[in-house]
């Protein structure tokens, strides 16, 4: 459990996103964070990233790495597909 409320969450969160874009730009690639909730990082992946094959390895070992070093070991990041922004409940 992350022992961070998630009010506390986003200013880091969104820091953290910050070292990361450069590297997806590089790739045509971007993301843009949507929320935090429960100690879940709700994220879309834009740009090439969209469809692409890497996408969930970007997201695991790019952006929830980055996440787990710079905040807390056991947060976790989720992808929001297009659409989905106010239905996060439905996303797993």
């Amino acid at each position: 459990m992350v022992p961070f409320s998630d009010n506390d969450l986003i200013p880091a969160v969104k820091t953290s996103i910050e070292k990361i874009k450069p590297t997806l730009a590089l790739d045509g690639g971007g993301i843009k964070l949507i929320d935090v909730k429960n100690g879940v990082v709700y994220v879309q992946l834009q740009g090439a990233c969209v469809g692409c094959s890497s996408s969930p390895q970007t997201l695991k070992y790019g952006v929830e790495r980055q996440l787990q070093i710079d905040i807390h070991p056991e947060i976790k990041v989720v992808n929001v597909p297009f659409g989905m922004e106010n239905n996060l409940e439905n996303i797993r």
